[in-house]
């Protein structure tokens, strides 16, 4: 329970940064499998109640890992609580270190997750290259900040940003700055406003109702292409982390998906940031696959 614990935290603190997904700690700590077949599980034992299938969801719902789920949501929330205050100030004060930091942890996330796919194949590795091309154009869109979002928004937005946070490489609160609501919502939280974050956790649970059966049958049916695609997103999803956009040099760092090159003594800051995130995730990667071997 408390290596579930310091894995929720890590998870929890990934979600607060545009750019990284709290998937892709998962996949990178070896229990992506494992925590999409719990909300699957879940997200059944919810729609046999609902439908007044008392019997059949309270024994889907026993067949659950409680105590795995109860250490991991309670890490996440802890590092969503706590954190979300420290990472804007970073995103603020630090973004080059920062940025580079999470570029260097995802990267080695990309290369250490190759091993998930049984066989590779030419159509697999198109699927991921092609994967990989959309996501980085797509990146390249963003909407300006909502100032004052309306409650269905807001449940969309939370239907949407979970879907994307249990994705390796989609990252939720990447989501919301393309909605124009990362700025919002990270300040509802930050400010306890239990409205709104009452409105965006009741998305996430439909989110989550809805998509995670499907991943779960992907997985199970065809999981080397569908760890192919999660490769691609994780890799065209380095465009935003990228330190240097062009432009505004006061605009560096997250938020800002335009490519420049680097500037000023930053460079090294960088590169020993991406390097030591790098080598992290990769002894993370390893202490992962022999807890949870593939």
């Amino acid at each position: 329970m408390i290596g579930n614990f310091a894995r929720g935290l890590a998870m929890g603190a990934a979600d607060v940064v545009p750019g990284v997904s709290g998937g892709t700690i998962a996949l990178l700590l070896g229990i992506y499998d494992r925590l999409v077949h719990q909300i699957a599980l879940l997200s059944t034992a919810a729609g046999q109640l609902l439908g007044g299938r008392l019997r059949q969801g309270i024994a889907t719902a026993r067949r659950a890992e409680w105590a795995f789920l109860a250490s991991l949501l309670t890490g996440i929330a802890i590092a969503v609580l706590a954190l979300v205050e420290l990472v804007r100030w970073g995103i603020d004060r630090q973004p080059v270190a920062l940025s580079a930091a999470f570029f260097g942890l995802v990267a080695m996330t990309v290369v250490t997750t190759r091993r998930e796919v049984r066989q590779w194949r030419p159509g697999l590795a198109l699927a991921a290259a092609a994967t990989a091309v959309v996501v980085f154009m797509l990146v390249g869109v963003r909407a300006g900040s909502v100032a004052d979002p309306v409650a269905p928004v807001i449940v969309a937005a939370g239907a949407l940003a979970i879907c994307a946070m249990i994705l390796p490489g989609i990252s939720g609160a990447f989501i919301l700055l393309l909605l124009g609501l990362y700025d919002p919502v990270t300040a509802a939280v930050a400010d306890r406003e239990l409205a709104t974050v009452a409105l965006f956790a009741l998305g996430a649970v439909i989110g989550l109702g809805l998509f995670s059966r499907l991943l779960q049958r992907l997985l199970e049916r065809r999981r080397d292409l569908i760890v192919a695609v999660l490769m691609g997103l994780m890799a065209g999803s380095l465009r935003v982390l990228w330190p240097w956009p062009v432009g505004d040099p006061d605009a560096e760092g997250f938020g800002n998906s335009a490519l420049g090159a680097p500037v000023g003594d930053d460079a090294a800051v960088a590169i020993v940031s991406a390097a030591g995130a790098a080598l992290v995730a990769w002894v993370l990667h390893l202490l992962g696959a022999r807890r949870e071997p593939a």
